[in-house]
């Protein structure tokens, strides 16, 4: 191949691996900035004010996505007949179970509550006991989540059980499901009148702002490091050819560390005989 064909190769390759570097940093800088877009909406409604439900989800249960996390007051009563749990949730070094239960409100819509998580049991995937919510009329506080969508992978979840927290799929499953809200759902804060016991309190947002910005610039320091070293090669290959042109006589070519070692032998000789008596 020639030197100029070469030469283009390489420059070729850079580029395209620095395109692919500029694709794979943005990708990170938009994954920062989402990032950075939901620390900022936890920030502002994780510990709001709790106010009545009418007040952010509208009649036909339309859900706002800028009022996630924000509190908000249930009157109602729970649907303990019709309680589902979520498998395979990451809880307590374990694969847990959340614990969905409706709540019918006095207008008559109907909410997902997530009223916490259970461990599996200890002879049995399934857990030993799940709390019981609180029966009658009661006053709940929530915060609100939209819902989830369905696994990838296609799992489904043996009877009373989902796999994800898709609501229209559990409206699909429970009885209330014509009046079930499927755009949102509430993570318990608290309830009144209190249970004797509840299922252990799902954990707070992580406010980690993730890896996302650094791994953007050292994606652009890639693309660099691909330029700089395709100047080192091209710059390296016109070394070699300079010095195979110096060798041009038709005698064997003497490395260049060899050459500049007899070169430094001939100067101590000279030196040597310089300060030698004669």
């Amino acid at each position: 191949m020639r030197t100029g064909a070469r030469w283009a190769g390489y420059v070729a390759f850079a580029v395209v691996f620095a395109v692919a570097c500029g694709f794979l940093a943005d990708w990170q800088f938009t994954r920062n900035a989402d990032r950075e877009e939901q620390l900022t909406l936890i920030a502002a409604n994780y510990d709001a004010a709790p106010v009545p439900l009418a007040e952010l989800v509208a009649a036909d249960g339309e859900f706002d996505p800028a009022d996630q996390w924000h509190p908000v007051v249930l009157e109602g009563q729970y649907l303990p007949d019709e309680q589902l749990l979520v498998r395979n949730r990451p809880h307590g070094g374990t694969s847990a179970f959340e614990v969905l239960v409706p709540f019918r409100l006095d207008d008559g819509r109907v909410l997902v509550v997530d009223r916490g998580w259970v461990p599996p049991g200890e002879n049995s995937p399934d857990p030993d006991a799940v709390p019981d919510p609180p029966t009658g009329e009661a006053t709940v506080i929530v915060r609100l989540q939209p819902g989830e969508p369905l696994p990838r992978s296609g799992r489904t979840a043996p009877e009373g059980q989902v796999p994800t927290i898709h609501l229209p799929l559990i409206a699909e499953t429970i009885a209330s499901g014509d009046a079930t809200m499927t755009d949102v759902y509430g993570l318990m804060v608290s309830e009144s009148p209190a249970p004797a016991t509840q299922p252990s309190a799902l954990a707070s947002p992580s406010e980690d702002p993730g890896p996302h910005l650094s791994y953007a610039i050292q994606w652009i320091l890639f693309a660099v490091m691909g330029f700089v070293f395709i100047w080192y090669m091209i710059r390296t290959e016109r070394r070699h050819r300079r010095e195979d042109a110096e060798d041009g006589d038709g005698r064997p070519r003497v490395p260049r560390e060899k050459r500049r070692r007899d070169r430094d032998m001939q100067e101590e000789d000279a030196l040597l005989d310089a300060v030698t008596p004669r």
